[in-house]
């Protein structure tokens, strides 16, 4: 299909190429230059058409690279606009260029064609766009006419119900971590989940790595993304399009945000700050992790097991069930004991939360 499209827009450039050896042979004949006796005219039609059908086709890549990308934004636009909006705008843009059309009649008849030219197309830009413009603007005043009433309802039918989902966008990360299934499974994060064929690639590049942990951590993430689209009521979809131009995933992902609209899920900590200074939203799941465990506070009392010595001087380490490291001052002698503890302090730092306590009394109390 690329291929068909890149030989259609060569063929526009021959013919483009055919119209501007047609004026230039004119102005040659109007001022007399015969370069080429008898065969001046097909030298340039020739010579005009295979320049710009070559022109053409050499930048016939990015034209096409650049009209799928304005189609996807503005399919992504209407997506998330009203109906009524588009109903309104279209009838708006119709009104407004037929009235480009009365005005630029008498215009088109001026003997001037270069400056009847130029003012007909602005005047059917302008009068399109104060169309569109308006009759957005005033679509409750329209939404009165029968026509528009059934649009009227639907369209306050739809504001009673809850908003349209935000687009999430899932990280290379969050896929091998596997919390994004259990997450979603009950219910906080709805769709649709958007999985980028780049973080796919990439998936597939670590399942098929030498090494033996990358390679289980890869076939972990596409298990999941299997369990996600068979076990789970969400949508899923995947995004094709591949950003060539960008070679670092990380920045992909944040493009890819901007371009939907969409929040991108990781548990990237350097991602995350990336992210905030692009202004596009993320969900971190260390984060949410970090913010659902239990609150505690100084001067409660706690029940732990020292598990371990700690590193400074008679230090022990216990653990909460969520995984929640406890510092025990002085609780080295109490290793392998199930103690009463309370708490001195909370630190709260990037990679988790930390509790320092010391032992509520000497007595140990056998688990």
């Amino acid at each position: 299909m690329r291929k068909f499209f890149r030989f259609l827009l060569a063929l526009a450039g021959i013919f483009i190429g055919f119209g501007v050896a047609f004026y230039v042979n004119m102005a040659l004949n109007h001022f007399g230059i015969n370069l080429i006796p008898r065969y001046q005219d097909i030298v340039l039609y020739i010579l005009f058409a295979l320049i710009f059908g070559t022109i053409i086709f050499l930048m016939s890549s990015g034209i096409i690279k650049h009209a799928y990308s304005l189609l996807e934004w503005v399919e992504t636009r209407l997506g998330e606009m009203p109906i009524s909006d588009i109903v309104a705008g279209s009838i708006g843009f119709i009104i407004g260029l037929l009235i480009a059309y009365l005005i630029s009649y008498p215009i088109s008849r001026l003997e001037l064609p270069w400056v009847s030219i130029i003012l007909t197309i602005g005047l059917y830009v302008f009068f399109g766009y104060i169309g569109v413009s308006t009759a957005v603007k005033r679509r409750e005043e329209l939404a009165s006419f029968s026509l528009f009433r059934r649009f009227g309802r639907e369209k306050a039918y739809k504001e009673d119900q809850a908003p349209a989902s935000v687009p999430k966008v899932l990280d290379t990360s969050v896929i091998i971590d596997g919390r994004i299934f259990d997450i979603c499974q009950t219910g906080f994060i709805e769709g649709p989940l958007i999985i980028p064929s780049f973080v796919l690639r990439e998936l597939r590049h670590i399942a098929d790595s030498s090494d033996t942990l990358k390679r289980n951590r890869g076939r972990r993430g596409l298990d999941i993304l299997n369990r996600i689209q068979k076990e789970l009521d969400i949508e899923v979809k995947t995004f094709e399009k591949d950003f060539e131009d960008i070679a670092e995933v990380d920045i992909k992902l944040l493009k890819l945000g901007q371009l939907l609209g969409a929040k991108v899920i990781t548990n990237d900590y350097n991602l995350n700050k990336v992210a905030e200074f692009q202004g596009v939203s993320v969900l971190n799941i260390n984060e949410l992790a970090n913010a659902v465990k239990p609150v505690v506070l100084p001067g409660e009392e706690l029940v732990v097991q020292v598990i371990k010595e700690g590193k400074e001087m008679g230090q022990g380490i216990a653990y909460l069930d969520d995984g929640t490291m406890i510092v025990v001052d002085g609780g080295k002698k109490h290793v392998g004991d199930t103690i009463d503890v309370i708490v001195t302090s909370v630190l709260q730092t990037a990679a988790g939360r930390m509790i320092f306590a010391k032992p509520k009394s000497i007595e140990r109390i056998v688990s």
